[in-house]
């Protein structure tokens, strides 16, 4: 996907368009692109986004270059982003590793490797212009949607968590953006870590331990309109919080 690895040269946010006959054909080819995308650009994987858009729906996600991962109490440039949405979300970090293997990987085993727990704040953003209002496919192809990842302090994981409805706040600037009982469209993301692992595996990537996984939002997308601080809450988890410069 040259024409998305163009939009992010020299540190501008720019953004591109996709002809027609290169659009992604289908999922298989959008997954591809990302690979691609990936290697043209040099970037390792630094960990995975992954979600549904209801609780029996399906289940799609995308690697997240290394270089997009920043931690807790960061400084992120809000010009590096053409568009930029947050998203308050929960991660979740394997202890094991996973390679690629022939036969797919047991539920149990995957949700026996889940290690710690953690409040992420995702940046949404696209490189191509006109979105959202532009192919699924492209979406999915463009890392589905992500800009950036900031990555709270992880918890030990603990299978009682409330990962359905726990209470949720996000401020922006000292403002209330959301407040009360999030919920994540997939409904319990512990669902969607199985199908990663073997999405994985079929692609023929391995997963190293320590791997974070984000899992969608629990507060929908606010759009922030100027710099400040974000702060992030989920209850039971650490805090997390960035400055959006």
């Amino acid at each position: 996907m040259g024409h998305l690895l163009g939009a992010t040269h020299a540190g501008v946010a720019l953004q591109t368009t996709v002809p027609p006959g290169l659009e992604p054909a289908s999922t298989e080819d959008a997954y591809q692109a990302q690979l691609a995308f990936l290697q043209r650009s040099r970037s390792g994987i630094g960990g995975w986004k992954v979600g549904a858009k209801s609780e029996d729906g399906p289940i799609q996600g995308a690697p997240l270059p290394l270089s997009c991962l920043h931690p807790t109490s960061s400084a992120i440039a809000r010009g590096a982003f053409p568009v930029l949405g947050l998203e308050l979300e929960i991660m979740f970090c394997f202890d094991w590793a996973f390679t690629p293997r022939s036969t797919p990987v047991p539920e149990e085993e995957v949700m026996e490797s889940i290690s710690a727990v953690g409040a992420s704040i995702e940046i949404v953003s696209s490189r191509l212009a006109g979105w959202p209002d532009v192919p699924r496919l492209c979406q999915l192809a463009d890392l589905q949607n992500h800009g950036a990842l900031v990555t709270g302090e992880l918890a030990d994981y603990h299978e009682g968590f409330d990962f359905r409805r726990p209470q949720a706040h996000l401020t922006f600037n000292g403002a209330d953006v959301f407040k009360g009982q999030g919920s994540n469209p997939a409904g319990d993301p512990r669902r969607l870590l199985g199908w990663l692992v073997n999405h994985c595996s079929e692609h023929g990537i391995a997963i190293p331990a320590g791997t974070v996984v984000t899992t969608g939002s629990y507060t929908g997308m606010f759009f922030p309109r100027e710099p400040g601080l974000v702060i992030g809450q989920i209850s039971g988890l650490p805090p997390i919080h960035f400055e959006l410069s």
